[in-house]
């Protein structure tokens, strides 16, 4: 979007690699280990963002990031799994054109772009070889399959502190599935209970968002608490 006219965009289009368990069926994700969430195909990343990556809530999270960073509704905004993660993102502009922003799935470029404010570096890393790739290839995401990423569409046309909540209550999901507390499945549910459980998302300060993120990490406790009882 860089250099482009804002009226001019029709919607930008952000891309998932779906993670270690693209394919892989609700009973052998139900079995899923910490060890099998964490072996993400394509990037080398932290813990909790690989977990977010499995569940699709990574890309739910940069949903609302955009909406907010670009000041564009959330019917401009649609998410494609691309399981190459060549493609990063793209804009379509009212015209039918589309820009996308390419290169080798390493964070070092759009970090190295972002801390240069938006230079390019003579980065020594390897290149892009489109002709070895051949192909890419898209695909809607399947929301029964990731429930977290309608969580997260849910939370933003919700709007108010709701977003808040989204991604308090999935950081303490994530830490109690990384401590073995709850299965991976889990994850969807206690984000699900805790932002079904929110009553009141209006916000007109810091505060009420701090208040809101407090809330939830204690509701998210409470339904971990009680899935672990009974794995007991």
């Amino acid at each position: 979007m860089r250099g482009e006219k804002w009226e001019e965009v029709h919607k930008i289009i952000l891309t998932a690699s779906g993670g270690p368990f693209l394919k892989t069926s609700s009973e052998e994700k139900r079995k899923a280990t910490v060890k099998d969430a964490l072996r993400h195909p394509n990037w080398n990343m932290g813990t909790k963002i690989t977990i977010d990556s499995a569940t699709l809530m990574n890309k739910g999270l940069e949903v609302i990031e955009a909406r907010w960073l670009f000041d564009v509704s959330i019917n401009q905004i649609e998410v494609l799994i691309h399981p190459q993660s060549i493609i990063h993102s793209m804009v379509e502009f009212r015209d039918g054109s589309v820009m996308a922003q390419m290169g080798v799935p390493d964070m070092r470029i759009p970090i190295a772009y972002a801390l240069s404010n938006t230079e390019r570096l003579d980065l020594i890393m390897p290149r892009l070889d489109l002709a070895k790739i051949g192909m890419l290839t898209f695909e809607k995401p399947d929301l029964k399959r990731f429930p977290c990423l309608s969580c997260a569409y849910d939370a933003v046309r919700e709007g108010g502190t709701m977003p808040a909540v989204l991604n308090s209550s999935n950081e303490l999901a994530v830490r109690a599935f990384l401590q073995k507390r709850i299965g991976f499945l889990d994850i969807e549910m206690v984000v699900r209970e805790t932002i079904e459980r929110h009553k009141g998302s209006h916000t007109k300060t810091i505060e009420d968002v701090l208040m809101a993120d407090n809330w939830a990490r204690e509701e998210a406790e409470k339904v971990v608490s009680r899935i672990e009882g009974k794995r007991k």
